[in-house]
């Protein structure tokens, strides 16, 4: 059974594909998304930490992440609702960024200098002045917390930089909701609870997708945002040959402690600490969220199946990251029974996103976000959207990449920096923290 005709079909409705579905929506598609699970932002989007930061390690990441910014401080504008109802908040806290050989001050500086993002240096004095409580030992490199060699005197001391502009987003969820419903009220239809079994295709063009309940939606355009299980999509369509960037599901988790007692700064700023491989921002009523940052000392959780990873913290992770932030706060206690929250992040082989055209034509990716791409997501909906009006329109990106010029920032952005053939740089970031 066909059910309808759209211009696109976009697969995924977390908050990457909700904010596809939005800009493909406003440049006159008719747009169905379609999700497995049970509604909006249900999957990776939901147990993401939503930190707005700055610090990549080329200068699309950083200018692409400095124009999404803008986006999220005006959020009711990019929106543009009609009606009033309860929006995702951007949330200004600033972020600081701890010395470590993965995070050179200078080589940050200068891309930051170049995409125009303020920034301030502070050494080891202002790091205490700044954030009370803090020890700005230098412990390189990351080690398990049950090697003594963890307990050692540091061996000096780190400087940082810090980004004012930097923050996070209070309920990442609730903004994959937003955009979807800007999207639904410019007529983008939203499906859950169904399965995508097959991707058709006729002489080299994608022409719509096939459900498990057997129905059969035609489209001239389809649009990977499948999260972890895009790269399970991209083998239903027959895709990726020419790839040289593949895409994996990786388990990770993010814990929630009590923020601690006496003095600390307000807003607490979000804390990159690779030195220690971690990294810390508030929460509401007082905790704080903290993560992992993938030291080589930890072994990655890896599945083939996202489908079957537990959404449980466990004891293991949880002493293991709350242990390292503790020790770069020594007033955190590290509780005996984990809190928090697990998911699995579509990592790229180095963690830089593919958003591109494929060999099939018709069929486009927004994948391997690697954890760190909620921040960038409304202006990934915007790159999309232009992308697929070239394509679609007989330009030759592979050959001449599309570049977008950020309408807040006016920085122009080189989209083949995302590629599927790009190659991956001997100094490629292996991390979440892009």
């Amino acid at each position: 059974m066909t059910v309808g005709q759209p211009d696109a079909v976009v697969v995924g409705a977390g908050v990457i594909g909700s904010a596809i579905a939005l800009e493909l929506a406003r440049a006159g598609r008719q747009v169905t998304v379609v999700d497995k699970a049970g509604a909006v932002g249900h999957g990776s989007t939901s147990a993401s930490s939503a930190i707005i930061r700055f610090n990549y390690s080329t200068f699309a990441g950083v200018a692409t992440a400095w124009e999404a910014q803008h986006l999220w401080t005006s959020w009711a504008d990019h929106l543009r609702l009609s009606d009033r109802r309860p929006l995702a908040a951007f949330r200004r806290t600033g972020a600081v960024l701890l010395d470590s050989p993965e995070a050179v001050p200078s080589e940050a500086a200068a891309l930051f200098d170049r995409a125009g993002v303020p920034y301030e240096h502070w050494d080891a004095p202002t790091l205490r002045g700044r954030l009370p409580g803090i020890d700005p030992g230098r412990y390189w490199p990351p080690k398990p917390v049950d090697d003594d060699a963890f307990f050692a005197d540091p061996s000096g001391e780190l400087g940082a930089l810090f980004t004012p502009d930097a923050g996070y987003v209070d309920d990442p969820q609730l903004a994959a909701q937003n955009l979807a419903d800007a999207a639904a009220g410019l007529g983008a239809r939203f499906l859950f609870h169904h399965t995508v079994v097959a991707v058709d295709r006729h002489a080299g063009r994608v022409t719509g997708i096939r459900l498990a309940d057997g129905t059969r939606i035609a489209a001239p355009v389809v649009v990977n945002a499948a999260g972890p299980w895009s790269g399970g999509l991209n083998r239903l369509a027959g895709v990726g040959g020419d790839f040289t960037i593949g895409v994996r599901p990786l388990r990770e988790e993010v814990h929630q402690v009590a923020a601690p007692a006496g003095p600390t700064a307000d807003p607490f700023p979000l804390v990159a600490d690779v030195d220690l491989g971690t990294y810390i921002r508030e929460a509401p009523g007082g905790h704080l969220l903290v993560g992992g940052t993938e030291p080589d000392c930890d072994p990655h959780e890896w599945t083939d199946d996202p489908d079957e990873a537990d959404p449980r913290p466990t004891v293991r992770r949880f002493q293991a990251q709350v242990t390292r932030a503790a020790r770069r706060f020594p007033a955190i206690g590290v509780p005996n029974r984990p809190r928090g929250a697990a998911g699995v992040y579509d990592v790229a082989d180095d963690w830089t996103p593919v958003y591109d055209r494929t060999a099939l034509d018709g069929y486009y990716v927004a994948i391997g976000t690697s954890g760190n791409q909620f921040k960038n997501a409304p202006l990934v909906g915007r790159f999309l959207a232009a992308l697929i009006d070239a394509v679609e329109a007989g330009h030759d990106h592979d050959g001449d990449p599309l570049r977008y010029r950020g309408d807040h920032t006016g920085n122009v952005i080189d989209l083949g920096a995302f590629s599927r053939r790009r190659p991956v740089r001997s100094g490629a970031a292996r991390t979440v923290m892009g």
